[in-house]
């Protein structure tokens, strides 16, 4: 008699989730895993950093939040959530437009990476330390990347194609961040998936008619998921002013700039995908990048100027440098290294422009703490 695990969905931690039986299926797409293999500025990366420092954190100065979160994180309002049930419509892959398959395949690869790279970082932050406080934060975190990254999966296995997570673990680059530069980039990472999957969800409220796949009915759980683990990298954030303080908030500015010209590069290579959704990508980009903003002033005293009449002609000198760079990898010789040289510099341009908008400062309230609202 055959006895099946646990779905990944139900695991209570991230070891059970990754030993779960839809996170080891017979299926396995060489494709799809050099696709997430890849390291460019536009593919998420794995990354590491001093766990050591990470382990001295004292949350003393943010206590009272702190153990609100981890409770509410304990609790595990989404467990049992991400796997199929009656509402999983059926999809015909086969039957799908060429180029929106492909842009779709390529969406659910990136994402499945991105969640996958967190759930690693988040897990061996768990095993090199010894402070409860954060072991257990990054224990609750990586069991619930784990549980995205296996449900995304399970839509891939439909298309007949998976992400080989076990491969990945072993053979992808790791980047190596300093703790402060891994705490605004993640806080970034997880409060604009917030703002992405929520602008999604909710505009297919709006328009059922747009919803070409199931997958998007468990954006609204998925994305708290995203906005609670954001609220943890902002504590974490709030136990050293020195982090949201001084330099540091010329970082603060880098990563801002940083993560939203990658947000607007990167769905600008997916026009059938965001036509299927019956979204304009410009339009999507500014709401998003608004909704970040606003809930980003919880720890960081600065906000990008979206409204600046520098700002979106920018971002789109840099999609064109990058579309230009892309073309130049496929031809060869002079050509080649010719487009190369001019998209790069081009793409440095256009960064710097962006950089260089003057940003609006507020002053941080003194509470931290956020709930989901969009």
């Amino acid at each position: 008699m055959n006895v099946q695990t646990t779905h990944s969905a139900d695991a209570t931690t991230v070891e059970a989730a990754l030993a779960a039986d839809n996170q080891h299926a017979v299926i396995d797409s060489e494709t799809a895993t050099q696709v997430a293999m890849s390291n460019t500025l536009l593919t998420p990366r794995f990354y590491t950093t001093d766990f050591d420092e990470m382990d001295a954190i004292d949350v003393t100065p943010v206590r009272a939040d702190w153990d609100q979160l981890i409770a509410q994180m304990k609790a595990d309002p989404n467990k049992g959530h991400f796997k199929k049930n009656e509402d999983w419509d059926h999809i015909d892959w086969d039957g799908m437009e060429p180029g929106l398959r492909a842009e779709f395949i390529d969406f659910l690869i990136s994402s499945c990476t991105a969640e996958f790279s967190g759930c690693v970082l988040y897990k061996e932050m768990k095993r090199r330390g010894s402070n409860s406080d954060i072991t257990t934060l990054f224990q609750l975190m990586a069991r619930d990347e784990a549980r995205h990254a296996g449900f995304i999966n399970d839509a891939l296995r439909e298309a007949g194609i998976a992400v080989n997570l076990g491969f990945l673990t072993q053979k992808k680059k790791y980047t190596y961040f300093r703790p402060k530069f891994i705490y605004y980039a993640t806080y970034l990472s997880e409060k604009i998936g917030y703002a992405r999957y929520i602008t999604i969800f909710r505009h297919l409220e709006q328009h059922p008619e747009h919803r070409f796949h199931p997958i998007f009915k468990w954006f609204r759980e998925w994305c708290n998921d995203e906005f609670s683990h954001g609220e943890a990298f902002a504590l974490l954030m709030k136990t050293d002013p020195k982090l949201t303080s001084g330099r540091n908030v010329w970082w603060i500015k880098f990563f801002l700039t940083a993560v939203y010209g990658t947000m607007y590069v990167r769905d600008h290579q997916r026009p059938k995908f965001h036509a299927a959704l019956g979204v304009e990508p410009d339009w999507y980009a500014q709401e998003v990048f608004r909704k970040t903003s606003e809930i980003s002033r919880q720890v960081f005293p600065i906000t990008l100027d979206i409204d600046h009449p520098r700002w979106m002609p920018t971002l789109k000198r840099l999609q064109k440098a990058n579309a230009d760079l892309a073309a130049a990898q496929k031809k060869t010789g002079f050509a080649r290294l010719a487009g190369k040289l001019s998209g790069s510099a081009r793409a440095a341009l256009a960064f710097a422009s962006l950089y260089t908008i003057p940003a609006k400062r507020h002053d941080v309230p003194v509470e931290t703490r956020l709930e989901p609202a969009y």
